[in-house]
Parts: C-alpha cells; sequence; structure tokens
C-alpha cells in the first residue's frame, strides 16, 4: 500500500496530476508589435494568469514559438486569479512597475502577424498555447503596434480569435492587471471541420474550426470514411492547439476518388459536441498538370477601398492539392515575376469546385455576394494592373496550367466606369486567352461572382431568351408572402443590355425599373410595388417591358403581365 503511495504523490504537481494542468495558467495578453508606444514601454512580452483555484509554481516551465524555447528559473508561484508579465531579461526591469515581472533568457521573437506560442510545464506538459493572428485585433490603427491583444473571458480559453481583441486601455495594454476587455464570453457553439486532406494513401489530417478535446479525438470510432474504408486503425490528436487529427487508414486510398469523411461524438474543450459541420470531402490528389485547373474570373481594376482577386475553377475529374499551385504575373519583358504560392498547408480542390485567391477576403465578401465563404484563400497577390497584364497559374514543377493576358477593353463598351467590374470566362471549356471568350460581370450579379458559377457562363445548347415574373400576383405588403415580383431572365449568350419598364392598366409608365443594365446569361431583377418616386401604387394589373438588345444589333422585347394586390382591412 505505501508503494502505491509513493508513485501517486510522483504524478502530483502544484496539488493535481501533472497531466490535468491544462489551461490551468493562460497566456491572456501578448505583445507582440510594441512600436509606436501608445504609452507601455516598447517591448515583447507575454502576461500569464491562474485560473486554477490553487497556487502554482512556475519554477522550469517553459514558454516557446517554432524557433526558440525560454525557461522560467526563478522560483516563483503564481496565485489563483493573479497575473505575471514573462519578458526577456533586458526588458523586465522596464516592466516592473506594472506588476510581477519575470525576465527569462532566449525569450521568443513575437512575429506582428501571428505566431503559434506555447506553455509548458517542467514535466513538458502542454498547459496552454495560442496560434495569434493580427486579425484578432480587429482594429487596423491598433494591429499597427503599440496595442496588446487580449483574452476577453480567461474561463474560455480555447476559443481562438471570437476571445481576443485589442486593449482598449489608454496605454495600450493592462500588463500585471486584469484585462481591460475582460467580460463573460462563454463558448458554446459546435466544433466544426473545416477540411480535410490526404498526405498520403493510407493517412488522412483533418482541421478542426477550434481545439478540441484531446481524448475524444482519438476514438477510432468517431470517424467514418466511406466507399468501404470505414474507421481508421488509429488516431493521432496533433498538439499543441488540437485542432488536428491524424486518421491512419486500415484500407489505402485510390488517387483521385472523392471518399466523404464523417466524424461524430468530438467535443471541443468546454464539452460542446460537434454539430452540422461534420462532413468533408476527402481525396488523394495529383500534381496539377496542363489545363486541369483554370483562371475563370479576375478582378484587376477593384473600387477604391477594394481588392484584386482572381478565381480558379477545376473542370477536370482530378483532385488537386492548391499548396502545390503557385499565382504568378509577367514583367513588361515578359518574364514571371512576384511567384506566391496558394497555401502553405494542403486544401483539395474538388473537379468541379471554385477557389477565390485574394489578399483580403473579408473585403471581397463584404463587396460581392459570397455564396460559399469556404472558396476563399488569402494570400500575398501579384500585382495585376488596372489597365492590362498577365494572370499565370503554375504547379509545384513550374509548369504552366493556365495563362491569361487581359486587356480593359475586354470589358463591355456601354459600362462607364470598369472599376469594380470583375471580367468572367464565358466557356470554361473553351481556350484562355481568347478574347471572345471574356465579358464584363453582369449588373445583377454585382459585377462579380467570386466562388460561384460566372453570370456571363454559356454552354452550347442553351436556348435563345426567355423572360419570367415569379410570382405573377404579388402583395407588397410586408408581411413576409410574395411581397416582391421577380423578373427573371436567361439568354444565349451574354452581353445584352436591358431597359425595363412598369406601365399602368391605362399604358402609362409607373416606373423605370432598369436602365441599360448589363445582363448575364442568367439572372433576375427585382420590383418591390413602388413607383418612380417611391409611392406606394394602387392596386390592380401592371405591365412589365423588357427591352433586350446587345451591340450586334440583335433585339428582342418581352412583355409581361403582373397582379399587385394587398390584403383587405
Amino acid at each position: 500500500m505505501r508503494s502505491v503511495v509513493i508513485c501517486m504523490c510522483l504524478l502530483l504537481y502544484g496539488g493535481v496530476l501533472a497531466q490535468d494542468i491544462q489551461n490551468e495558467v493562460v497566456i491572456d495578453e501578448i505583445m507582440a508589435d510594441p512600436s509606436p508606444s501608445a504609452g507601455l514601454p516598447e517591448v515583447e512580452f507575454v502576461e500569464l494568469k491562474n485560473v486554477a483555484n490553487h497556487p502554482i509554481n512556475l519554477a522550469g516551465w517553459k514558454f516557446s514559438d517554432a524557433s526558440s524555447t525560454a525557461t522560467i528559473s526563478a522560483n516563483f508561484t503564481l496565485l489563483p486569479d493573479s497575473f505575471v508579465i514573462i519578458c526577456s531579461n533586458s526588458s523586465a526591469q522596464m516592466l516592473a512597475s506594472f506588476g510581477r515581472t519575470l525576465g527569462v533568457s532566449n525569450f521568443p521573437s513575437l512575429d506582428n502577424d501571428g505566431d503559434l506560442i506555447l506553455l509548458r510545464s517542467k514535466e513538458g506538459y502542454r498547459v496552454h498555447a495560442v496560434d495569434y493572428r493580427k486579425n484578432w485585433y480587429q482594429n487596423a490603427v491598433k494591429s499597427a503596434g503599440g496595442w496588446t491583444l487580449e483574452m476577453i473571458d480567461t474561463n474560455n480559453p480555447c476559443s481562438g480569435a471570437n476571445n481576443w481583441k485589442a486593449s482598449i486601455h489608454p496605454n495600450g495594454g493592462t500588463p500585471g492587471t486584469r484585462n481591460s476587455i475582460n467580460a463573460t464570453n462563454r463558448d458554446e457553439s459546435s466544433p466544426g471541420i473545416l477540411r480535410a486532406f490526404a498526405t498520403d494513401s493510407m493517412n488522412v489530417t483533418i482541421v478542426f474550426d477550434e481545439p478540441l478535446d484531446s481524448t475524444a479525438a482519438t476514438v477510432m470510432q468517431n470517424y467514418l470514411v466511406s466507399n468501404g474504408i470505414g474507421s481508421p486503425r488509429a488516431v493521432t490528436a496533433v498538439g499543441p492547439l488540437f485542432n488536428k487529427a491524424i486518421l491512419h487508414l486500415s484500407a489505402s486510398l485510390e488517387r483521385n476518388r472523392v471518399y466523404t469523411l464523417t466524424a461524430r461524438r468530438l467535443t471541443d474543450c468546454k464539452g460542446n459536441e460537434i454539430g452540422s459541420k461534420n462532413v468533408v470531402k476527402v481525396g488523394l490528389p495529383s500534381k496539377g498538370e496542363n489545363n486541369e485547373v483554370v483562371i475563370n474570373e479576375v478582378l484587376f481594376n477593384p473600387k477604391a477601398d477594394g481588392v484584386d482577386y482572381v478565381e480558379i475553377f477545376n473542370r477536370d475529374n482530378s483532385i488537386i492539392d492548391i499548396k502545390d499551385l503557385y499565382l504568378a504575373n509577367r514583367d513588361i519583358n515578359g518574364t514571371l515575376s512576384s511567384l506566391g504560392q496558394l497555401a502553405i498547408d494542403s486544401r483539395l480542390l474538388f473537379p468541379g469546385d471554385y477557389l477565390v485567391i485574394t489578399e483580403n477576403a473579408a473585403i471581397v465578401k463584404r463587396q460581392y455576394l459570397s455564396k460559399d465563404p469556404d472558396t476563399f484563400v488569402e494570400t500575398a497577390m501579384p500585382s495585376y494592373p488596372d489597365n492590362k497584364g498577365s494572370v499565370v497559374l503554375l504547379n509545384s514543377a513550374g509548369r504552366i496550367i493556365d495563362e491569361l493576358h487581359y486587356d480593359e477593353k475586354w470589358h463591355f463598351p456601354l459600362i462607364e466606369n470598369n472599376e469594380g467590374v470583375a471580367l468572367e470566362c464565358i466557356d470554361y471549356n473553351k481556350i484562355t486567352q481568347d478574347a471572345g471568350n471574356w465579358h464584363s460581370a453582369a449588373t445583377s450579379a454585382g459585377y462579380g461572382t467570386p466562388g460561384y458559377q460566372n453570370s456571363q457562363f454559356k454552354t452550347e445548347g442553351q436556348f435563345e431568351g426567355i423572360v419570367t415574373i415569379n410570382p405573377e400576383v404579388f402583395s407588397p405588403d410586408n408581411d413576409g408572402v410574395d411581397d416582391v415580383a421577380t423578373i427573371n431572365y436567361q439568354f444565349d449568350q451574354p452581353g445584352y443590355v436591358c431597359n425595363i419598364t412598369l406601365f399602368n392598366a391605362n399604358g402609362a409608365p409607373v416606373r423605370f425599373l432598369v436602365r441599360n443594365g448589363l445582363c448575364g446569361v442568367k439572372g433576375y431583377f427585382r420590383w418591390d410595388g413602388l413607383d418612380e418616386k417611391h409611392h406606394r401604387l394602387n392596386i390592380g394589373i401592371y405591365v412589365i417591358v423588357a427591352e433586350v438588345f446587345n451591340l450586334k444589333g440583335k433585339t428582342r422585347r418581352f412583355k409581361k403581365v403582373i397582379v399587385l394586390a394587398r390584403k383587405l382591412g
């Protein structure tokens, strides 16, 4: 019996089992970019907080990033609900007036744009990790330097960006004291799968949108792969964040075959179980070759507050890892320039998938309709001039997969200002470098369709044109039922311009709904039941006349009847 007690004592650390100290001390404030100062010394530091209900001795604990590790040599006990500043030895004196400060040798250099930092116990157990990013500041001015990142709720240490924000203290941070943005921020959201990829025929990596409970993540029965693969023979939870798991399969994947991976009964570190985002496609990719992936849409002259984007489309049956794809341009001598990798980590582009490449996805999503936010990837973009330029797509072997030499003259001539208007490929099965295969995105599509089918997309065999009204009887009374009339159109080719006018039963025009609107191959406009001065119209019969023409002299005229009704009383 005595020997059992001795063994248990050796496992104890700070009053608890060593492996149970995870998240008992958290990194709750980070000064990664101290210049220009808002009031604090221009030195890097992190702040630790004890969120446990017992004191913890930090002697021998290690703080590290990918390139260096610092060890706390002082015999320092951090009391419950207390803070300590960790910094370099040379910075300790400058920060000591703000609170308890521990200087360490080899303090990591914190990257301004983001870094993965890790706190470990003296036995090497993971205590807390933060993979911070520049956009966590949620403030463009403060992210430029002089302000700390603060954790909102230290009882919710795993939820990443949703639990961090720039300090609001006038000095730019709160080292040694409670955070200025301290508040309750409960984690009640379910974890979900971001993506999955095969590193080889027997191993699949799943990436989640937040850290998981590492025990649940390693249960083999919590995963199922389709097409006869079944549950894996083993699972490895990837630290220190535990937002990845590697499935070691019991049978091999076939190259370019699409599998479905389902996860179940997984939980995050707060116990929330995985919800609807538990199914993802996966497969064994091949190297991109000529024209499997094509350039499908380009925005090279964005709005004044916008950014460029390039959309690519996988028109083949192959699965492509975008880590193996590069985007470039050509300089004035025609030499490849500004070569940039689309992604550092693996991410699969499946047959029929779109991918939007931009340096700021949030701006593109704000300015254009985004049907699927997961189709975006952020990376440094080559320069694409507003008048003419080259977009080059290459694979990791340097082979050119597709190339486009665009010209602003390819835009529709009747568009007065091309700013913010994307060029769309009409038929991705045709030759990319064909000016006749490109057209300005439609007005009805907001002049861009990043991440989904182009407004000017056309295939052979479409009928010449049709305009329909839905519903034919509508009641704009804001009751949520048939409040708006939708005028749908579909034509045989892009480049049509339309004028849509509404007339009352006496033949008098009451609303000039669209004037010189650029149409896509397929789209719609809407009428809210108001006249030209945005006054309510009387109930009754109205006539919608759509006059459609193109620059080749081809014209069409569509006439449709619609009834405007309202509920009595």
